[in-house]
C-alpha cells in the first residue's frame, strides 16, 4: 500500500539479496523506521516485541525467521531449534503455527545442503500468498460495502467502524479488516472509518490512523468504549474487524475489546463481519472461549503509554500509580452466534461449523 505515494510492504527481501527489511511498527506513528532482520534471533525478537505484529504478518516473518535460520545451520537439530523458538515468540495466533508447520513439513525430507535454498523460496511463497490472499478477502468484501452505500443517498459516506489494526500493518500488504476499504476508496465509493484507539498499545490510534491518513482515506479517532453510543445513534453503517484465530464453529479470537463491539453491533442491527484468511481458522478446536489460549502481556502496555514527549522525543509515560496491579489479556473471544458472516479469501461464510468445514473441505 502507499506512504505519501509510495508503495510498500511491512516486510520484504532487503537490497543484499538475503537479509530482511520490515518496518518497525514499535515506532510509528512518529517515526519511520525500518529493522533489519539478519537471524533466527532478530526474527524472534521481532514477533515477541511486536516490531511486527499482527496474525499474517506475524506467519509471514516466522517464515522468514526459518529461512534464516536455515542460512546459519540447516542440520536437524538447527530445524527443531528454529521451529521451537519460533513458535513460542506468540501463541495466540494461529498463522504463526501453520506458517512453521510448512516450512518443517517442506524441509524435512531434504538433505541438510537442500535446505535453505528452498526455505528461501518457500517463505517468499508464504508472503505472495498472503498478498493475494488479502486481495481476495478485499474484492468479496468490497461487495458488502457496494451494497450499503448503495442505499444510502447519494454522496452520503458508508460510515465503517474498525477495532485495534487488521491493515496492511498486520498483514504482507492489503490488511484483512482494510483490504475492503482501501477497494472502496480507490473504487471512488465514499467511506468514512471510525477508528478506535485500542488500548492496551493503541494499535488504532498509531497504526490504522496512519495506514488511513497516508492513503488519503477520511477517518475519525474514538475512544475505545464510544462504539456503543455511535451504533445507537446510526452513526455506524458496518463493523469490520480481523482475526488471530478462528475455531472450526465460527468463534473469533481477535484483540480485547472486539467481543464487546460485536455486542453492540447486535444490539443496534449493525451488520459485524469479521475478515480472515483460512489459515487463521484452527480446525482442531471449537469452543473459543474455553481452548483458545488467551496471551497475557507485559504490565507496562497497560500501565505505561508510549508517543511524543514535548521534547520531541518517542517514550513512554505512566498513567498509573507505583504498585497497582494490572491484568493484560490481550485477545478476547467473540462467538459465531454474534458474526454477520466471515469474510475469506474463497468467500464470505456463515459463521457455522458445517459452512466452514464446506468451504474449506481440504484443509478442515
Amino acid at each position: 500500500m502507499n506512504v505519501d505515494g509510495i508503495a510498500y510492504r511491512s516486510i520484504w527481501i532487503n537490497d543484499d539479496g538475503w537479509s530482511i527489511d520490515a518496518i518497525d511498527q514499535t515506532r510509528l506513528p512518529h517515526a519511520f523506521e525500518v529493522r533489519n532482520l539478519q537471524n533466527l534471533e532478530d526474527a524472534c525478537i521481532a514477533i515477541r516485541d511486536m516490531v511486527v505484529r499482527g496474525a499474517p504478518l506475524i506467519g509471514a516473518t516466522a517464515a522468514y525467521g526459518y529461512y534464516l535460520a536455515m542460512r546459519e545451520d540447516s542440520s536437524d537439530a538447527a530445524m527443531k531449534n528454529a521451529y521451537s523458538r519460533l513458535f513460542r515468540t506468540r501463541p495466540t495466533a494461529v498463522n504463526l503455527r501453520w506458517s512453521l508447520d510448512r516450512l518443517r513439513d517442506c524441509l524435512e525430507p531434504l538433505t541438510p545442503g537442500d535446505r535453505f535454498e528452498r526455505a528461501f523460496v518457500e517463505a517468499g511463497r508464504i508472503a505472495e500468498l498472503d498478498v493475494e490472499t488479502n486481495q481476495s478477502i478485499g474484492i468479496h468484501g468490497l461487495e458488502v460495502i457496494k451494497q450499503i452505500a448503495a442505499q444510502k443517498p447519494s454522496g452520503e459516506s458508508v460510515n465503517i467502524l474498525t477495532h485495534c489494526n487488521a491493515g496492511w500493518l498486520a498483514t504482507v500488504d492489503w490488511g484483512t479488516a482494510t483490504a475492503p476499504i482501501y477497494m472502496a476508496h480507490d473504487a471512488g465509493i465514499p467511506i468514512h472509518i471510525w477508528v478506535d484507539e485500542t488500548r492496551p498499545r493503541n494499535q488504532g490510534a498509531g497504526l490504522t490512523t496512519w495506514e488511513l491518513g497516508h492513503h488519503g482515506i477520511p477517518h475519525t479517532l474514538i475512544v475505545d468504549n464510544l462504539g456503543g453510543h455511535l451504533m445507537q445513534q446510526g452513526m455506524v453503517d458496518l463493523c469490520l474487524v480481523g482475526s488471530d484465530r478462528t475455531t472450526r464453529s465460527g468463534d473469533v479470537c481477535n484483540k480485547v475489546g472486539t467481543y464487546l463491539k460485536a455486542l453492540a453491533a447486535k444490539d443496534n442491527a449493525v451488520p459485524f463481519y469479521v475478515c480472515l484468511p483460512s489459515t487463521t481458522i484452527d480446525w482442531d478446536i471449537s469452543n473459543g472461549a474455553q481452548e483458545v489460549p488467551i496471551e497475557q502481556r507485559d504490565e507496562a502496555e497497560v500501565s505505561q503509554v508510549m508517543g511524543k514527549l514535548p521534547n520531541g522525543e518517542i517514550g513512554h509515560v505512566k498513567i498509573a500509580p507505583d504498585g497497582t496491579k494490572v491484568a493484560n489479556y490481550a485477545f478476547d473471544v467473540t462467538p459465531a452466534r454474534l458474526i454477520t458472516g466471515l469474510i475469506t479469501e474463497t468467500a464470505i461464510v456463515d459463521p457455522s461449523a458445517g459452512n466452514l468445514a464446506g468451504t474449506f473441505p481440504s484443509t478442515c
